[in-house]
């Protein structure tokens, strides 16, 4: 069985990143024929268009990984109403230069938790609109907007609450045949 690359880009730097504990919960989700990499991004320097001919080592690794994957995972905080400045910043780099993005056409997932109560909606929005202009794919419905609670992680990391996980599981059976309707084609 082939396995299928989904590359996951956690906008968050936070060592106890609610949306990376997400991103790990998600794959578990998951068939296994599909594998989750996940992509670096707080090492890159921030975006100048100067460098555009020049990039470096860690933007040429990022490029590099993302045209490997044929599916994209985005796991993304909200902030002030927005994406995080590191998630911009790293879609910027591997859209660039112009013409040599190495998103455009990879089918994308969108998922995010936070404390608050509306979740990730707005910064999801902005990060749809983003990726729409890239000519990434991005899944519509359904969409996960995710308030963290005591009981979303186990001690193991799976989500804990059954309500959530089947609410997930359904995502993921979503976003598995989202990718694979896109990687036949």
């Amino acid at each position: 069985m082939a396995q299928t690359r989904i590359a996951v880009i956690v906008g968050s730097l936070r060592k106890d990143s609610f949306n990376q504990k997400l991103a790990l919960a998600l794959a578990k989700l998951a068939p296994e024929d599909f594998t989750f990499e996940h992509v670096r991004i707080d090492d890159l320097p921030l975006y100048n268009q100067d460098d555009d001919g020049n990039q470096a080592a860690s933007v040429k690794r990022l490029k590099t990984e993302i045209a490997a994957a044929d599916g994209l995972l985005f796991v993304t905080p909200e902030y002030n109403r927005s994406v995080p400045g590191v998630l911009k910043n790293a879609i910027d780099h591997a859209s660039r230069p112009y013409g040599q993005s190495a998103w455009a056409g990879k089918p994308a997932g969108v998922v995010g938790i936070s404390v608050g109560a509306i979740g990730t909606a707005l910064a999801q929005q902005h990060l749809r609109n983003v990726l729409a202009y890239l000519d990434v794919p991005t899944l519509g419905a359904p969409e996960v907007f995710l308030q963290t609670k005591d009981d979303l992680f186990d001690d193991k990391g799976h989500i804990g609450n059954e309500a959530s996980k089947k609410f997930l599981q359904g995502w993921m059976d979503k976003y598995v045949g989202w990718i694979k309707s896109h990687k036949a084609a």
